[in-house]
């Protein structure tokens, strides 16, 4: 009952079916105020995962590069146990 009272009180344009179903409305805007159009919100999303993508590889490759060094680290540390031994 009282989420038929909300929606009630709601105004019309607020009140479509997809509205209502999410439950938010959400708009995409360009940061100057502007709602951003389908085609202009494709391309924005296209910039994104390609933004999002190469970050993901120079994380990747930086974690390669630090994988190698420790691992450099480590065989010249187990190569100077085994030359003090002797």
């Amino acid at each position: 009952m009282a989420m038929r009272c909300a929606l009630t009180s709601l105004p019309a344009r607020l009140r479509s079916p997809a509205v209502v179903a999410s439950g938010t409305r959400r708009l995409l805007s360009d940061g100057k105020g502007r709602v951003l159009s389908e085609e202009e919100r494709a391309k924005e999303n296209v910039y994104i995962q390609k933004m999002e993508r190469e970050r993901q590889e120079k994380l990747k490759k930086k974690l390669e590069q630090e994988k190698d060094a420790a691992d450099k680290a480590k065989s010249g540390a187990d190569g100077k146990k085994a030359e003090g031994t002797n």
